[in-house]
């Protein structure tokens, strides 16, 4: 299957004007994989950097052994769960057998990938709510500790049969040893998926009291995994640098199983990956070690980037660098380019529908603002609920195969899945005459931390546990390093003296996910409200951007010189400076990792930035 690569809009509506088997002749993920495996059976599929010593050299396995290690893994899941469908769970960083557990899971019935950051009990209510029968998780590891988190989760999970750990563990079978009794040779027709049956369920969100769980479908993750492929003009050729994990749809699909069905090589970094300092700081050394053409990281990470030398570092190979997860700030987009000279092309997704809305063509010149152009058979628009007056801009919707049949549970889909194929995302936006989308702000609560949804009902709920907190609220505060972070504002009872550091001690160990943690809680007479009585979050948005900005004026030791407002506006918050023409280029500086809007006034200093 030869990607047709895209270049511009008129090559989508050329794809669309055939059907669409010719797009995508495959029914399951599994089966993609075999026709992958055949073509390309002795070229390297995965590749494992162990060591963050350059002189270590990394492990690779061809199609032909990743196949084979596929089918065992299906197999065996099939053995394991007996008369029931193989609901398999993982609690595992990205590393080879990750993606063994992921593709034979969803071969032989439904994978459950979980970030093994969260804490114990949300991890089980996870597991509980997917009725996961058969546990993969990594066993002890002076790297990374999460076989501590199996002993309890097993017992909140009565349904969990089977727990195998990847590495030896006390009580419970090695993934090797396990896959090594089993059959090497091709799957009967008893393991044969259909594109609507549901390969996976992803989480999302935080959660709300109850867990929340995206389906996806085969066709969802073979559409969305096969366009991300065609934007980039992928091919057997491509060395992908994947640092995500694959409890993220990113690692998973957008840059896992794209690279894969094109008949090019994922290479994973380290068992920390992007989190190995040692490997950061070596980066541009493995980029050209390991081939790389195309590297996957989220905005943050590339502003860390550009921090580390480059050297004697070869980079001539590298097509292009593919973010998403995040709003991407252009300054730190061109900063990139100019330092680099790697290409930048962003992405808008969502884990409903499996990781991809819209990808800026690596073969197109990249448009500051936009996140490209919408998957071939894929539509976007204007949800007219959510538009404005005009009906050009507002909370953007999407229909396609891409998108994910809803969540598990179904109270979840109010508001977001339409009984008409619309997926409402939640982000602001407007599409342009080339077909270009552009997000210029969200209407979701959603925080996103280094592209980990964090829903703030489960840091509001926290607080609201205790009895002198009268009222709280979490929104994101800008961060160069992780887009954005918690925080939280609090209306104590009358008569209380609890004070900031009181609450951050009391909700600590009650807060599930360790990246939802408040980076700090404001104490305040009262909350903003409307009119009519609802918690106004854009005026409290708005507070931890001046918050954020002014930490950063007096870091600088600008706070006596320049002052900051921030305003909430339809599109956003606008930061308004006041300096004067020496002190606005350090204030321009000071803005180029964030994704905001400001404005510079003062004697030779008016203008604006986003």
């Amino acid at each position: 299957m030869k990607t047709p690569a895209i270049r511009c809009l008129e090559d989508i509506r050329a794809i669309e004007s055939q059907p669409y088997a010719a797009f995508m002749p495959h029914y399951s993920v599994h089966e993609a994989l075999e026709h992958a495996a055949a073509t390309h059976a002795q070229r390297r599929a995965l590749t494992f950097i162990e060591s963050a010593d350059p002189a270590v050299p990394a492990g690779s396995w061809t199609y032909a052994e990743l196949l084979a290690r596929v089918r065992r893994a299906a197999r065996a899941f099939r053995r394991l769960a007996g008369d029931t469908q193989p609901r398999v769970a993982f609690l595992l960083p990205a590393i080879p057998a990750a993606y063994v557990t992921l593709w034979g899971a969803e071969a032989a019935g439904i994978a459950c990938p979980v970030n093994y950051l969260l804490g114990e009990e949300h991890i089980a209510d996870l597991l509980q709510h997917a009725r996961v029968n058969v546990l993969v998780a990594l066993g002890p590891h002076p790297e990374l500790d999460i076989w501590s988190k199996v002993a309890g989760v097993r017992r909140r999970c009565p349904g969990l049969a089977h727990v195998v750990s990847v590495g030896r563990a006390q009580g419970a079978p090695d993934l090797d040893e396990l896959l090594a009794g089993e059959e090497r040779g091709p799957l009967d027709e008893s393991y044969r998926r259909g594109p609507d049956d549901i390969a996976a369920l992803f989480h999302t969100g935080g959660t709300t009291g109850r867990p929340k769980l995206a389906r996806h479908t085969h066709r969802n993750q073979l559409h969305a995994a096969w366009g991300a492929a065609c934007m980039y003009g992928a091919s057997e050729a491509d060395v992908t640098l994947n640092g995500f994990p694959l409890f993220h749809v990113a690692g998973s699909l957008v840059y896992g199983l794209s690279s894969l069905l094109a008949g090019g090589e994922v290479v994973l970094p380290t068992l920390l990956g992007m989190r190995n300092t040692a490997f950061v700081r070596r980066y541009w050394q493995f980029v050209q070690r390991e081939r790389a053409t195309l590297l996957a990281a989220v905005p943050t990470v590339m502003a860390s980037l550009l921090d580390v030398p480059i050297g004697e570092a070869d980079l001539s190979r590298v097509r292009c660098l593919l973010t998403g997860g995040s709003p991407l700030p252009t300054e730190l987009a061109d900063a990139f380019e100019q330092r680099t000279g790697v290409g930048v092309r962003n992405i808008l997704g969502m884990t409903e529908c499996a990781g991809v809305i819209a990808i800026e063509p690596v073969g197109m010149p990249r448009t500051a603002g936009a996140v490209g152009l919408p998957l071939p058979f894929t539509e976007v628009g204007i949800d007219p609920d959510g538009a404005s007056p005009d009906g050009r801009e507002g909370i953007l919707r999407v229909r396609g195969p891409n998108v994910g049949p809803g969540y598990t549970d179904a109270r979840n889909d109010a508001g977001v899945f339409g009984e008409d194929g619309w997926l409402v995302t939640g982000d602001v936006g407007h599409i342009d005459e080339a077909g270009r989308v552009f997000v210029t702000g969200r209407a979701k609560d959603l925080i996103i931390r280094s592209s980990h949804n964090i829903d703030p009902v489960v840091i509001e709920d926290a607080l609201l546990g205790h009895p002198e907190v009268q009222m709280a609220a979490a929104v994101g505060a800008p961060d160069e390093y992780a887009g954005e972070i918690p925080v939280a504002y609090v209306a104590l009872r009358q008569g209380s003296r609890l004070t900031a550091a009181d609450l951050a001690d009391f909700v600590r160990d009650r807060i599930p996910e360790r990246p939802a943690v408040p980076k700090a809680i404001f104490v305040v007479d009262a909350l903003p409200m409307t009119a009519i009585g609802k918690l106004y979050k854009p005026e409290l948005r708005a507070r931890a951007v001046r918050w954020t900005l002014q930490e950063r004026l007096a870091r600088g030791g600008l706070a006596a010189r320049v002052t900051v407002d921030v305003s909430a506006q339809a599109k956003g918050c606008v930061a308004h400076f006041r300096a004067d023409g020496d002190d606005a280029a350090r204030v321009r500086a000071l803005m180029a990792p964030f994704a905001l809007a400001y404005r510079i006034d003062g004697p030779g200093a008016g203008e604006e930035g986003a």
